[in-house]
């Protein structure tokens, strides 16, 4: 177990807005890289090893939206590393449009710092463990999961297609592919899925469960007018419409 802070960067083409930021969560224990364009978050993520990335949308050049699409689509070992969207506040589009590039959550301006902090740690805590309803699912001692010609490396969080490529998943994606591989041919509606995959409850107008299931539909290139594998239940939530088969992991003889 790593005695390390955890390493927040933050990108922002505000120098005031950054240096708060850093200030607030450092004083919070947090280990602070800043930013202040695509060019430079870059040669962050080349030199450090980051846990997260806090990126505002609206900068000049490279916008955050941009930015997020670039990172998950770069591949490398930075490239499902969770990402905290700053949006305009009523700006619902780039909210939306921010989960569908792959951002695990977003935050309205203006915010208190305490919120960015609450965020952030909840952001942490959701990418490094599992639900909480998965520990007698499928997934418990397997070392892959295989369902629909897919599998899944649970120690790696790879997904792996029939011809063996590899497809990467964000942080989301995959709690989301967990949590429904963990429950197959169980309709779950989307107050089960978001307090499973982000620990609180969907309000009336949040459709992001719904973008997060088309975005992992993408990756499992599943049709999205007539899926096969991750069905929609009228009124009802949606269902993995397919047998998961877990493969236990080979224990070293002792």
């Amino acid at each position: 177990m790593s005695n390390q802070p955890d390493h927040v960067l933050i990108v922002d083409d505000d120098r005031e807005i950054r240096s708060l930021l850093a200030d607030y969560l450092e004083k919070q224990g947090l280990r602070c890289t800043t930013a202040a364009d695509g060019r430079e978050m870059k040669t962050a993520l080349e030199r450090h090893r980051v846990d997260l990335v806090v990126l505002d949308v609206m900068m000049p050049g490279e916008d955050g939206l941009t930015l997020c699409r670039n990172l998950r689509a770069g591949g490398g070992p930075q490239a499902n590393t969770p990402i905290l969207m700053l949006t305009a506040r009523g700006e619902d589009m780039d909210r939306i449009v921010g989960l569908e590039m792959g951002a695990d959550d977003y935050l309205p301006k203006p915010f208190v710092p305490r919120e960015l902090y609450a965020r952030i740690r909840a952001i942490l805590r959701r990418t490094r463990a599992l639900p909480p309803n998965l520990e007698a699912g499928p997934a418990d001692h397997a070392a892959e999961l295989r369902f629909a010609n897919w599998r899944l490396d649970v120690a790696g969080r790879h997904l792996i297609d029939a011809e063996g490529t590899v497809v990467p998943l964000s942080g989301a994606e995959h709690r989301l592919l967990a949590v429904f591989l963990a429950h197959p041919q169980r309709v779950l509606n989307r107050d089960q899925l978001m307090e499973l995959t982000q620990g609180r409850e969907a309000d009336v107008f949040d459709r992001s469960i719904d973008l997060l299931v088309s975005r992992l539909r993408q990756r499992l290139r599943d049709n999205a007018r007539e899926p096969a594998i991750i069905k929609t239940v009228r009124n009802e939530g949606y269902v993995l419409a397919a047998t998961v088969q877990a493969v236990p992991a080979t224990r070293t003889p002792s």
